[in-house]
């Protein structure tokens, strides 16, 4: 099975993505992106997938991942369950991290980047130093972001012990990939997302029949472009939720891409199972809870 393309969000002003995400989500499925990722997971257990590699995860499993390495992490849930907050994720472009490891101080991460395209497994010791990192890095905003990110890197270039996960034998086929007119309509509904980009749009870009499009775009993504959008809408509102404490709700609702608050509320409520005012809240009692520990 061919993994999908995921098109990560980097905001402007920024080199790289720091964020959080609860389950279900829209990247657990088999997908594949051009930048390096830091994955921690913080609740639940279940199955992974790295290339070639298949194994299980708990609480606290610490994986880099290198440019377009196909992964998936399942958990083990009851159906209809939610999970606010299951991973912490770092994701961070090759071009940026090359142009700084040009410093003759950086040269001793080369080994880890190279090695991270077949997926790294780093010990619980390990883990357990970057994870304050990585929840301080989510909410953090100009050089201290910079600060926590080489902070953590440089944990992970020192770490005593790591599995290499992918064989050497994996080989990830990018030219069909590349080629699909469905990746290609997800790239461009992802780049244009808080616009109104119609499913007939995208159909004509990739050449395809509405009908057929519509058909091939719910057998690829598991639902409709609508559903789709909304779900990507709501996890962008997500991000800015947890980013921008003083930002209001009703802001939030126009700059994701919805034309108004109740469709906003009910869609946030569907996915999440909880108000945007409480998803915030939430997370900020855990935080607090965290920092009191």
């Amino acid at each position: 099975m061919q993994p999908d393309l995921e098109l990560v969000h980097i905001r402007k002003g920024e080199s790289f993505a720091a964020w959080m995400h609860g389950y279900p989500f829209r990247t657990v499925r088999w997908h594949y992106h051009p930048e390096y990722e830091i994955h921690l997971v913080t609740a639940t257990s279940g199955t992974f997938y790295i290339g070639d590699h298949v194994g299980s995860f708990g609480p606290g499993q610490l994986i880099m991942t290198g440019p377009n390495l196909p992964q998936n992490w399942i958990s083990d849930v009851q159906p209809g369950e939610i999970v606010p907050a299951r991973s912490l994720v770092i994701q961070f472009p090759e071009d940026f991290i090359e142009d700084a490891a040009a410093m003759p101080e950086m040269q001793a991460l080369r080994p880890l980047l190279e090695r991270s395209r077949r997926g790294l497994l780093f010990d619980d010791a390990t883990s357990t130093r970057v994870r304050p990192l990585m929840e301080r890095l989510v909410e953090a905003h100009g050089l201290l972001r910079l600060a926590l990110f080489w902070e953590i890197l440089d944990l992970l270039v020192n770490a005593p012990e790591y599995e290499v996960l992918a064989s050497l034998s994996f080989e990830l086929d990018l030219t069909r990939i590349g080629d699909s007119g469905i990746n290609r309509a997800l790239s461009h509904l992802r780049e244009h997302l808080t616009e109104q980009v119609e499913e007939s749009d995208l159909a004509a870009m990739v050449g395809q029949s509405p009908s057929a499009f519509s058909r091939a775009f719910k057998r690829h993504t598991g639902t409709t472009l609508v559903r789709y959008r909304n779900q990507l809408r709501v996890d962008l509102a997500c991000q800015m939720l947890l980013t921008d404490p003083d930002v209001k709700v009703a802001e939030i609702c126009y700059d994701v891409g919805f034309s108004n608050l109740s469709n906003f509320n009910r869609h946030f409520l569907k996915l999440k199972g909880m108000s945007p005012s409480q998803f915030r809240t939430t997370f900020a009692a855990n935080k607090a809870l965290v920092m009191a520990e």
